[in-house]
């Protein structure tokens, strides 16, 4: 603020007009309670408020407060424009700062000095980071459904959550991993994903395994579904954990929920006294037999996997490679010829100028004395300006003069 002291018995009180507050700050804050990214489905801008003005009585403004925005742990965040890695949040309250507020313009009362002891100067607030930013959740799903092609995942999915993955009577119906929300309680939620069909191989690269054997790396309970229909279920079982074992050591001994689907099929309800004791005496323990598309047993089977998931271990963070920024000098700038004259490129000329009060002389003088420090005006000269051109700063045209 510009401001001059004015009180009865006080004469040339002096200048007293105070600095304006900082801007908010962009925060993402990790909430273990949350496990989609579905609230940015309907919000995509966010924005901290601004610092309030400075006073008189060289009061400073108050600054604005930081603007938290809640993601679920195991979210990446990336800069949108140059696909760099800006963070990953793994641990429960852990914080990163996107964008920060600018820090709040000074007033006249900072301009005093022995030659100048009635400044009408200030500065307006120096403008705060902006970005597109990209998020990514790292741990897609709490509960991953695998099993061999057609035995029922998608079906499953469908009927548990509101996903609409294809379903269809033939082999590789699932073409790319399916996200679902299951709400079983007020309490208990599970994020299920549908992992495509695994067949023998799949850890080199047969079929579509070997892309998506990744998801599963990223759940930390397993539901296996086993085809009612199939010649040998046992065999299936014994075929996909081996395949997850040779892709990856840890992946054999994820927690699994082990069931039998198609139910619904008087076949399958027969056969189940003999395959169930077949598992049991193979070490899977309290197998179900379960209908995805009559319900039978598929709550008892949610659960189930909530009450596995709520045993198992924390899946331990993934330490990501630092990004090492290349430092560059913040005076630096570069001219570029434009129509009608030249435009000035760099960061501390173009902050210098959002923040200047043209309708204030003395503040127009300063902004000549930065450009004249910082080498600019010479550089213009030798780059060939002429008087009346104009030069572009940031959002602002001016006129040179000799």
């Amino acid at each position: 603020m510009v401001h001059f002291r004015r009180e009865k018995y006080v004469p040339r009180g002096g200048p007293d007009g105070g600095d304006g507050g900082k801007g908010g700050d962009v925060v993402l804050v990790v909430n273990r309670h949350l496990n989609t990214l579905f609230s940015f489905q309907h919000r995509r801008i966010y924005r901290a408020d601004s610092g309030k003005g400075g006073g008189g009585s060289n009061m400073t403004g108050r600054s604005a407060k930081d603007l938290e925005i809640e993601v679920p742990a195991g979210t990446i965040i990336y800069n949108d424009e140059t696909n760099e890695v800006i963070g990953d949040l793994v641990e429960e309250g852990q914080r990163l700062v996107v964008c920060r507020g600018g820090r709040g313009g000074r007033g006249n009362a900072r301009f005093v000095n022995s030659r100048n002891q009635t400044p009408r100067i200030a500065e307006r607030g120096e403008p705060g980071e902006e970005r597109q930013l990209r998020l990514e959740l790292k741990l897609i799903a709490d509960v991953g459904i695998v099993g061999v092609p057609n035995a029922g995942k998608s079906t499953f999915l469908s009927a548990v959550t509101n996903a609409q993955p294809k379903i269809a009577n033939y082999p590789f119906t699932t073409l790319q991993p399916n996200l679902g929300v299951a709400n079983l309680d007020e309490e208990n939620t599970l994020v299920l994903a549908d992992i495509p069909g695994l067949i023998e191989g799949a850890h080199l690269g047969v079929g579509l395994g070997h892309d998506f054997l990744r998801h599963v790396q990223r759940t930390r309970v397993l539901i296996h579904l086993l085809d009612g229909l199939a010649e040998d279920p046992l065999a299936d079982y014994i075929q996909i954990n081996s395949e997850l074992a040779l892709f990856d050591d840890e992946l054999g001994t994820k927690p699994q929920v082990v069931a039998l689907n198609k139910a619904d099929l008087p076949h399958v309800s027969e056969l189940w006294p003999d395959y169930k004791a077949l598992f049991e005496e193979h070490g899977i323990e309290e197998p179900l037999l379960i209908s995805a598309v009559s319900g039978e047993n598929v709550r008892q089977l949610l659960y189930r996997a909530v009450q596995v998931l709520a045993e198992a271990p924390e899946p331990a963070p993934v330490a990501e490679m630092p990004v090492y920024r290349p430092e560059t000098d913040p005076n630096e700038f570069t001219l570029k010829r434009a129509e009608g004259g030249f435009r000035v490129i760099g960061e501390a000329i173009e902050r210098a100028a959002s923040m200047t009060y043209w309708e204030y002389h003395q503040s127009r003088r300063r902004f000549q004395r930065i450009l004249e420090t910082l080498g600019i005006d010479e550089a213009l000269r030798e780059a060939g300006i002429q008087q009346g051109e104009s030069v572009f700063i940031g959002d602002f045209e001016l006129e040179w003069e000799e």
